[in-house]
C-alpha cells in the first residue's frame, strides 16, 4: 500500500484527538491509518477494505508490536463510501482506542501496547488527505 502521509516526533497524550478529514477517491480498494511509537509498532492499524487481499466493505484493525502482527479484529459495519468525504478521530486511553467514524458510528480496539503517548501517525492508499487537527 502506497504511504501518502506520514508524522513522527508527536505527543499526543491519552483523551486527545487526532482528526483527519479526506476523501476517498472514486476507485478506492483500501486505506490504512496507522498510529503508535513507529512504523514497526502500532497500537492501531486501520484498514477499511472496499474491495482489497479477497474482502469487500470491511474494516480491519490490527496491532503491530516489534514487527509482528496481532489478531485481527474484523468490523463489518462499513460506514464509507468511494467518491465522499470522510472524517475519522481517534483518541485512546491506556485501556483502548476510539474511533469516531462517519453516520456517527464508533469502533473500539484495544490498546495492546499500552502506550501513554501516540509520537508516529501515517496515512497510506486510497485516501487524500484534506486536513488533520490535533484536539
Amino acid at each position: 500500500m502506497e504511504c501518502g502521509m506520514v508524522l513522527t516526533h508527536l505527543k499526543v497524550q491519552p483523551g486527545e484527538c487526532i482528526a483527519v478529514k479526506g476523501t476517498v477517491p472514486p476507485d478506492a480498494k483500501s486505506f490504512a491509518l496507522n498510529m503508535g511509537r513507529a512504523g514497526s509498532d502500532l497500537a492501531l492499524h486501520f484498514n477499511p477494505r472496499f474491495e482489497s487481499h479477497g474482502d469487500t466493505c470491511i474494516i480491519i484493525c490490527n496491532s503491530l508490536q516489534g514487527g509482528e502482527w496481532g489478531q485481527e479484529q474484523r468490523e463489518p459495519d462499513f460506514p464509507f463510501q468511494q467518491g465522499q468525504d470522510a472524517k475519522i478521530c481517534i483518541s485512546f486511553d491506556d485501556q483502548e482506542l476510539t474511533l469516531a467514524l462517519p453516520g456517527e458510528q464508533q469502533l473500539k480496539f484495544p490498546n495492546r501496547l499500552g502506550l501513554e503517548a501516540i509520537e508516529f501517525f501515517s496515512v497510506e492508499g486510497d485516501f487524500r488527505v484534506k486536513s488533520i487537527k490535533f484536539k
